[in-house]
């Protein structure tokens, strides 16, 4: 509201100087101030509309000054509870399937990381480090007992990776669906597509900050959380926050640890595309492969699974099945026996 209101304010002041080719761009500075307040208006009705009929499945708890959402289902018994982190800067709803097939038989939970679903925006710098500490503040405030099995997905991988690291006493055990290791950002062929990505999510941004979209959408501070939630994703990001987001070697100790990963590069055309001849695209699938399998060395009880044939990064969502039952064998496993 205040860029329309200012665009309208300049484009009055231009229509009282005087000049015919100031009152043609005054009017228009006036119209384009109507139509971004208009937009402005529009966006906040669909916002509140969306939140009236979508409310919370869970609770809402105080991390910070800020609120953020948990939802959690079934009964822990004598078992660890499950944490889900979903890949990207997704919100906990993005594995709500996976979370409804494991709550019938263990305690399961989702988490809104700040930012997505029903959380509040939260601060800013948006950091993997500072998301790793909230996830636990968050916990703590909902009441949930350890010990927690952590299980995230791409980015989420990496993010349960350092929350375990920091609090390892609360951690039972940790499966990491294909995580995303340091090495693919510091040390990569140049790849565009994460800054791609944080572009298009602060266009985005401005899109709904003025209504020109379809549908219910979302708050724009969701779209800037998740562009700053990139900004490390990259050589020069990494070199700043490395020491306190990378999860290195022996980092997490006997810690019970699943690397669940596909066996090849299923999906992953666009970045052997861009190879110079044969040569450097088997370096380049080399590269990627033995990338993925870095997580094992960070602790000395881990273990690899490889996921279902002609599945790739994305297998959370091809074979749910296969992920929910994963994370059942190490529950299982982390379960005490009787004598």
């Amino acid at each position: 509201m205040p860029v329309a209101v200012l665009g309208t304010g300049a484009g009055r002041w231009l229509v009282g100087a005087g000049t015919v080719g100031a009152t043609a761009l005054g009017a228009l500075a006036m119209a384009v101030g109507v139509l971004l307040a208009v937009g402005a208006v529009r966006h906040l009705v669909l916002l509140a509309r969306r939140r009236r009929e979508t409310p919370p499945p869970g609770q809402l708890v105080r991390v910070g000054g800020h609120r953020m959402h948990v939802l959690a289902e079934g009964e822990a018994g004598s078992g660890p509870t499950v944490v889900w982190m979903a890949g990207g800067h997704a919100p906990g709803e993005d594995f709500r399937e996976l979370h409804t097939m494991l709550s019938a038989r263990a305690r399961s939970v989702l988490v809104d990381r700040f930012g997505t679903g029903w959380s509040d925006v939260g601060t800013f710098p948006r950091t993997t480090a500072g998301e790793a500490e909230e996830l636990w503040a968050a916990l703590e405030e909902a009441r949930e007992q350890a010990p927690f099995v952590l299980v995230g997905h791409s980015f989420g991988g990496l993010l349960v990776a350092n929350a375990a690291r920091r609090r390892p006493d609360l951690v039972a055990g940790l499966v990491l669906l294909d995580p995303t290791p340091a090495e693919v950002v510091a040390f990569a062929p140049r790849n565009r597509q994460i800054a791609r990505m944080r572009r298009r999510l602060l266009l985005t941004a401005i899109r709904h900050l003025f209504g020109a979209y379809r549908g219910p959408g979302n708050g724009t501070g969701h779209y800037c959380a998740a562009a700053s939630a990139f900004a490390e994703l990259s050589p020069s990001g990494l070199a700043r926050v490395g020491w306190e987001t990378v999860v290195y070697d022996g980092d997490l100790g006997d810690l019970r640890l699943v690397l669940v990963i596909p066996r090849d590069l299923m999906g992953g055309e666009a970045v052997l595309a861009g190879a110079r001849d044969t040569a450097e695209a088997e370096r380049i699938s080399r590269f990627y492969l033995r990338s993925r399998v870095r997580y094992l060395s960070a602790s000395t009880s881990s273990r690899l699974v490889h996921t279902p044939e002609g599945t790739g990064h994305d297998f959370p969502h091809e074979v749910p099945s296969f992920v929910v039952g994963v994370v059942e064998d190490l529950v299982r496993e982390l379960r005490p026996t009787g004598p």
